[in-house]
């Protein structure tokens, strides 16, 4: 089979999207390429976003590969999928413009993940794959159509939701091969700010899922349950995007946990990278080895400054404030750029949070201004708000945020507008 894997081109306008705006490595697609051609099928990874193409010149590429099954994303990357644009506006406009080129259309993202039917009936596709999608993509490559775990499709005139969001294997995935002149168009650093940039960026992913159960994140339809891989695999990775040019790289785990063996075989290779974890599951002499490995940035998430507010969001954090202020502090000794993620807590008063930031400040370590919290739907915020999502939850939860919060986040550019007004009405 021929099959065509595009990433859109993005863009943001009127989003309340949190995410970085530059293009990175579609990892999901970089995946499912190697495992759909170690299948035998041919396959065309048309990204979008890293070439800047408009929605002309992706017809005219997946017209020329004249494929059989087209699989389109909803976030961008999986480094965004637990923060994805809440609208669908962009895929809308892709799924609408490559219509009738294949005889199968699969869309794939999280917004499919937790609210199936909605998605599949906004983008007009003809399979919504629930949850991670490279094992499902093999099935239906393979010719499959009905009666898949994790899909949502038409049977009749009825949408069939065929079970939940599954889970890919994930542990067995070989070292992923990049386009050198993909790799070369990745100027962008994610979450860089020790250098400026001299070579290319890249994004590994050497762990997926997460074994907490935080209550603002957006994971329990999709990379939920924590899995590793072979630190081995993950070197190999890293080490031929670096032989391609490569001179950072972001680790997009959900929680970069310590990982000794992974971080002694960076040591001396002259490779940056950054991570995003919790600063509470680091001691001091990991906080040393994870410097000496070649770490530049960290994003810790802490979230709040009162214990109330962590067990509000269910933290299972063991450290009191001061310690988590103290083990930020011995992080900023090793590693550059270190930063402390907050959430806006009503828990926590302004005044403690702006003085806690000058000290952060201060000691080197750069804290954000609280940012508002929106429930994605997956999320605990969302069930304890509403239950469990429903077609209209990517509506119910921007309506909220709206209402909720007169200012927005720091990363934010422009007042978001109602969702809406973003998104196109669903196809006839």
């Amino acid at each position: 089979m021929r099959v065509s894997l595009i990433n859109p081109n993005w863009s943001f306008d009127g989003s309340i999207y949190f995410g970085c705006r530059a293009p990175h490595l579609p990892m999901e697609f970089g995946i499912s390429k190697q495992m759909l051609e170690a299948a035998g099928h041919r396959v065309s990874l048309v990204d979008a976003h890293m070439f800047g193409l408009d929605l002309t010149q992706v017809v005219a590429e997946v017209e020329h590969f004249g494929p059989d099954m087209i699989v389109l994303t909803t976030a961008p990357t999986y480094l965004f999928w637990r923060c994805a644009p809440p609208e669908l506006r962009v895929p809308q406009e892709l799924a609408r413009a490559i219509k009738g080129i294949a005889p199968f259309t699969v869309a794939v993202g999280p917004h499919g993940s937790t609210t199936p039917r909605s998605a599949f009936l906004k983008l007009g596709v003809d399979l919504v794959v629930m949850g991670e999608c490279e094992d499902v993509l093999l099935r239906l490559a393979a010719g499959e159509r009905e009666g898949i775990a994790g899909t949502c499709y038409r049977d009749g005139d009825t949408v069939r939701v065929v079970g939940g969001p599954v889970a890919a294997h994930f542990t067995d995935i070989v070292p992923v091969a990049w386009p050198d002149e993909m790799i070369h168009r990745h100027t962008h650093h994610h979450h860089r700010f020790d250098a400026q940039p001299v070579g290319p960026g890249g994004e590994v992913e050497a762990s997926r899922g997460c074994p907490y159960s935080c209550t603002f994140c957006a994971k329990e339809n999709f990379r939920n349950h924590y899995r590793k891989r072979d630190p081995q695999r993950v070197l190999a990775e890293a080490f031929a995007l670096q032989q391609q040019g490569v001179e950072y790289i972001y680790f997009i785990d959900e929680i970069f946990l310590p990982n000794e063996p992974l971080l002694r075989g960076l040591v001396g290779r002259g490779l940056k990278f950054g991570v995003q974890t919790r600063i509470d599951l680091w001691k001091p002499a990991m906080l040393e080895l994870l410097g000496r490995a070649g770490c530049v940035s960290v994003e810790a998430g802490v979230e709040s400054l009162t214990p109330e507010g962590r067990a509000a969001l269910e933290k299972r954090c063991k450290m009191s404030t001061d310690d988590l202020a103290r083990r930020l502090i011995e992080a900023k000794r090793h590693i550059p750029f270190v930063q402390a993620n907050l959430i806006e807590m009503p828990q926590d008063e302004d005044e403690v949070v702006q003085r806690w930031r000058t000290q952060m400040r201060d000691a080197g370590v750069w804290a954000n201004d609280p940012v508002p919290l929106f429930p994605y739907p997956g999320s605990p915020d969302y069930r304890k708000l509403w239950g469990l999502p429903d077609d209209q939850a990517w509506e119910r939860a921007h309506d909220h945020y709206l209402q909720q919060f007169a200012r927005f986040s720091d990363v934010q550019e422009e007042q978001p507008r109602p969702l809406r007004e973003l998104e196109l009405e669903p196809a006839a």
